[in-house]
């Protein structure tokens, strides 16, 4: 994990120094759907959400606040056109770098490319994880082990993306977290 947050950690002073900074308002999306992800977003503030529209409902994949990296991972790695929306929940100012210049970073050492790949192995075994979750344990169990990553989340989100994110209704949250 160190090696990981070593990378986070070059990551970070990249975006600092090379980043475009963008306000995204309320409402606004940082990629839609059919849109090819070419950026990595790393949130200075705000709120985003990341979700899959069917004919039914939205499906809210993940959720980024401060100090969140973001994008629609799959269309970023592949080029292929992104199944995703990344919608700002309230004003977000993101940090940009594309994935160019992420290349370059990533390409500077072996050892960066080490991290960088041991990063990734991370994000594929939460991504696991998650899906697991969605499909053996009960909603309070869900909702436990999203806190124990993420204990601000009801600060920083809104309780009917949470309760999206977690695959239930927000009646049933409000219900668990009052139990």
């Amino acid at each position: 994990m160190a090696s990981e947050l070593q990378f986070i950690n070059k990551l970070i002073k990249s975006f600092s120094e090379i980043g475009e900074t963008k306000i995204i308002a309320k409402s606004d999306y940082l990629i839609k759907e059919g849109e090819t992800e070419k950026n990595l977003y790393w949130v200075m503030s705000g709120a985003v959400r990341v979700f899959y529209l069917t004919e039914f409902e939205e499906h809210v994949i993940r959720l980024g606040y401060k100090d969140s990296l973001i994008n629609s991972l799959s269309s970023f790695i592949k080029q292929t056109p992104s199944e995703f929306f990344i919608e700002a929940i309230r004003k977000t100012t993101v940090k940009v770098i594309s994935k160019d210049q992420l290349l370059t970073i990533v390409h500077e050492s072996n050892e960066s490319l080490q991290q960088y790949l041991a990063l990734m192995e991370i994000l594929v075994t939460q991504q696991i994880d998650r899906e697991i979750d969605l499909l053996i344990t009960s909603p309070a169990e869900r909702l436990k082990r999203v806190l124990d990553r993420s204990p601000d989340l009801f600060q920083e989100i809104p309780l009917k993306y949470i309760a999206s994110y977690l695959r239930m209704k927000p009646e049933t949250l409000s219900r668990i977290r009052n139990s």
